[in-house]
């Protein structure tokens, strides 16, 4: 049994420490963690602080509720402070500010990072599940790169994460068909590491947590910064790519299509511009 204590409380995230080992966990669970502007504030400070920590030997990512993350919260995106000129979201702003931050802050920390998912992992959340070392999964947990249906494209890094783990050909499935791809399907896949049965996930991930928070911390970093440096090493430039391209295809018809059916809980009818 874990014995986190809460060290800090931000306003949407909660960072937690049991010794060497602390926990970020995602705190809207009236939303299903979606990100709204002021999680993807608290994530990022919650993420420097961890790293800069050398007490902290290994980071836990989580979500309170239901869910590890439903995605962007489409409802922030009428913020005026996140509006382009032309009055659409300023998705490429956020991406930049905010998102991207916590994708390389993850990436580059010198410890490892295991993501927790139970529930869904849906659009930028996926992304952040997938920024972490390890991946592991309740058996209800499912992965939806949720962008195209509603005009958008993979961001938060995804569209080098996905391929990397399942493949160009999965990879392809995943954003252009955008369905759910359930727990046992992403272990199937090598989309995440391992999969638990829901009554013992808690206890699963606790007990991977403590080993690695107790392991070789420098060996862990330097294996980290090889694959880094073989898989990921265009990563900076694919999260500006992503960003350009979402800020293009934030301009659509299609896109103010999707949000719209969304809302409304209807069936998109994409126009193709």
């Amino acid at each position: 049994m874990s014995s986190y204590a809460v060290e800090h409380a931000y306003e949407t995230v909660a960072l937690l420490r049991d010794g060497p080992a602390a926990r970020i966990e995602l705190s809207r669970p009236e939303s299903m963690n979606a990100w709204n502007r002021q999680l993807g504030l608290d994530l990022r400070a919650a993420v420097e602080r961890v790293a800069e920590d050398p007490g902290v030997r290994c980071v836990c990512l989580a979500g309170a509720g239901r869910a590890f993350s439903s995605g962007a919260d489409l409802k922030d995106m009428s913020a005026e402070e996140e509006r382009t000129p032309d009055g659409r979201p300023d998705v490429y702003r956020a991406l930049t500010e905010r998102y991207h931050p916590i994708i390389l802050g993850l990436r580059a920390m010198p410890k490892p990072v295991v993501a927790a998912v139970h529930g869904p992992a849906v659009g930028i959340g996926l992304s952040l599940a997938l920024a972490a070392d390890l991946v592991v999964a309740a058996e209800s947990a499912y992965f939806l790169l949720a962008f195209v249906n509603i005009g958008l494209v993979p961001d938060g890094g995804s569209s080098s994460f996905v391929p990397a783990r399942v493949g160009l050909t999965r990879a392809l499935e995943m954003s252009m068909l955008g369905e759910r791809i359930s727990a046992a399907q992403a272990l199937d896949w090598g989309l995440v590491n391992r999969v638990h049965p829901d009554a013992a996930f808690a206890g699963e991930v606790d007990a991977l947590v403590a080993r690695l928070a107790a392991g070789p911390t420098r060996a862990y970093a330097g294996a980290k910064r090889q694959l880094n440096a073989w898989v990921q090493r265009g990563l900076e430039d694919q999260l500006e790519l992503e960003a350009t391209i979402q800020r293009e295809m934030a301009s659509s018809d299609d896109f103010v299509e999707g949000v719209s059916a969304f809302v409304q809980k209807r069936q998109a009818a994409f126009g193709g511009r």
